[in-house]
């Protein structure tokens, strides 16, 4: 049982250095297309997700859903040019909103 906690803590260790280290390289980097780290955050947490699964470990709904609704706002922000958009996307305040808002609800009805 020991070994198990400990593995799920090496993955979520792994998966948060990993977010950390991509956001600041896309911030560092600013010729890198916009949404690409929001994009790459999503696959990251995914991943976590993914590798939990395949060790037989439970997956996490908050790292799942953060990493979907990264990808999805990574992709709308780097179609924008693509889409016409004549307003500029939050994409960072509506990952933050949609994320707090799951918490919440998600707290609520425990």
């Amino acid at each position: 049982m020991e070994n198990t906690r400990k593995s799920d803590l090496n993955f979520e260790a792994i998966a948060w250095g990993a977010f950390l280290i991509f956001w600041g390289a896309t911030s560092l980097f600013a010729f890198l297309p916009d949404g690409i780290g929001a994009i790459g955050i999503g696959l990251i947490m995914i991943g976590l997700n993914i590798a939990r699964h395949m060790t037989g470990r439970s997956i996490s709904g908050f790292t799942t859903t953060f990493g979907i609704l990264a990808l999805l706002l990574g992709s709308l922000e780097l179609a924008r040019p693509l889409l016409n958009l004549s307003f500029e996307l939050p994409i960072f305040s509506i990952l933050l909103l949609a994320l707090g808002s799951i918490t919440l609800i998600r707290a609520m009805r425990k």
